[in-house]
């Protein structure tokens, strides 16, 4: 079967994507960063671009989560990750509108963690990230300086509804301006448009929290050597740090050991 995606995985760095493309078009950004060819597991992340698999969490320890930093191997037509408490397996399929990828991590039961497609897109200061409207999205402490509001002390995260939480607007990229901020929006779908391109990517898990990050760093990111990158990122759970995670912000295994999603990618999405 012949489909309007193509995707390519480098096992032996992560099991990161290296390629996601559509007809005429190449969705994910990259960067130069020889260093992430030597990494082990505990170091800090190395950016290189592309999709990372982000488990058991994203900020927090450890960097970026367990599974970048690790050698994938293949089992039959899966990607199979082993790290120190968990195991994951990926599955990625064609379809007729672009790609379904299943995922399955075992734990033992009340393992609690928190996923995310790490999907850094190649975009121009033109696009705009579409979610459902009136998502509640929240903002966590480095989008203090852009609110409309002062930030209350000591709390981890600030609230507000798609598509400009507590006035900031998440819905536009722009140019760069120095700044750099992640939001999660509690929704399970997003489309991209850029100019005459659409991608759409949506989560699916039963019993689990579903929700979408997004990375917009608009040349504001890392301090010393800042660069753009926009991460479009779907998430089990509702936390960049597990260890902010309160009741409902995180994935849980229950008793059977097991828990199942899909990441569903299509192309030329149609929405508004």
């Amino acid at each position: 079967m012949t489909t309007p995606m193509d995707i390519v995985t480098d096992l032996a760095h992560g099991g990161r994507w290296t390629s996601l493309r559509t007809a005429g078009r190449e969705w994910l950004w990259r960067r130069e960063a020889p260093e992430r060819q030597s990494v082990s597991p505990g170091d800090a992340f190395v950016d290189a671009g592309g999709l990372e698999e982000c488990i058991p969490t994203v900020r927090g320890t450890p960097d970026h989560g367990d599974a970048w930093s690790r050698r994938w191997t293949r089992d039959g037509d899966s990607d199979v990750v082993q790290c120190d408490r968990f195991t994951l397996t990926r599955t990625i399929h064609g379809t007729a509108e672009g790609a379904e990828v299943d995922y399955v991590l075992k734990a033992e039961g009340g393992f609690r963690f928190v996923w995310a497609a790490h999907a850094l897109l190649d975009l121009s200061d033109r696009a705009t990230p579409h979610i459902r409207e009136g998502a509640s999205t929240r903002l966590f402490p480095e989008a203090a300086p852009l609110l409309d509001r002062a930030w209350p002390q000591g709390v981890a995260w600030v609230e507000g509804s798609w598509p400009a939480p507590c006035g900031l607007r998440l819905d536009q990229l722009g140019p760069d301006d120095g700044t750099a901020v992640g939001a999660v929006a509690d929704a399970s779908r997003c489309c991209v448009h850029d100019r005459a391109d659409r991608l759409s990517l949506s989560l699916e898990a039963e019993g689990q929290p579903v929700s979408i990050a997004l990375w917009r760093n608009l040349g504001g990111f890392p301090a010393a050597h800042p660069y753009r990158s926009t991460g479009v990122e779907p998430m089990l759970g509702r936390v960049f740090d597990l260890a902010e995670a309160g009741p409902g912000d995180a994935a849980l295994v229950p008793d059977s050991g097991e828990v199942r999603w899909r990441l569903t990618l299509t192309a030329n999405c149609r929405c508004t």
